[in-house]
């Protein structure tokens, strides 16, 4: 049996220990001991809190992504976990997701693709699921807006011309790139990637407005579709 937490040094329990060292002085589970608050009767907070960190199957351990993808219903499987608790750790693990968007879009100037990358890999490195962004960019290449045009597809290649562009169109803007994730982390593009981007491409040309990139974010890597082609620029003007 795990000692109680009023049995631990003071000096060892989660909340006085944040108080008396700062909280980077905290491990995951005790800062997660704090998050839940108590444990059951067999086990203190930070062992329940351990047994969160056990549904982490991302290579990296120490990244807590993982928190936004787990159900409710997964947490209420670990025996001390209500669904209180379970909606607060939701809640915990969509503001850590939040907080890791940069703030105030419209300030962003992108300027070459790893400014792409940049901006999307906090949000879309982790996610199961494809999703497809379009950045829409104004004359000067400041970031106007950032929206969905395809969330939890499987595929890049079944989206249309007229999904990318009516935005853009909308609201008159010259220049947009696109963004996708490759939920197996490889952002290696495929065949079908190339072919539809070249199709946006030539249908934003008619229309006026520029395709400036399209770039495939992975696990911490990222690819452009446009790398290499003379429509494909080193850097931004």
């Amino acid at each position: 049996m795990k000692l109680k937490m009023k049995e631990l040094p003071i000096s060892e329990r989660p909340y006085e220990k944040l108080e008396l060292y700062g909280p980077e002085r905290l491990s995951n589970s005790e800062l997660l001991a704090i998050i839940i608050k108590s444990g059951t009767k067999e086990e203190n907070s930070v062992s329940v809190a351990q047994k969160i960190l056990n549904l982490n199957n991302l290579s990296d351990k120490e990244n807590l992504n993982f928190l936004c993808d787990t159900s409710i219903e997964e947490f209420m499987k670990i025996k001390g976990i209500g669904k209180i608790k379970a909606i607060q750790l939701k809640a915990i693990g969509e503001l850590t997701k939040r907080m890791s968007k940069p703030i105030h879009k419209n300030r962003i100037k992108i300027r070459s693709t790893k400014d792409v990358a940049d901006l999307m890999m906090p949000e879309l490195r982790y996610e199961k699921r494809e999703i497809v962004k379009l950045i829409i960019l104004n004359s000067k290449n400041i970031v106007l807006r950032i929206i969905n045009i395809s969330y939890g597809g499987t595929n890049f290649a079944s989206i249309a011309p007229k999904e990318v562009l009516s935005e853009a169109v909308k609201m008159q803007s010259p220049k947009i790139i696109l963004v996708h994730n490759h939920p197996s982390g490889d952002p290696k593009p495929s065949k079908e990637d190339y072919r539809v981007t070249d199709r946006i491409y030539e249908c934003a040309d008619i229309m006026g407005i520029e395709l400036l990139d399209h770039v495939v974010i992975g696990d911490g890597t990222y690819e452009s579709i446009l790398m290499g082609k003379e429509k494909r620029r080193n850097e931004f003007i």
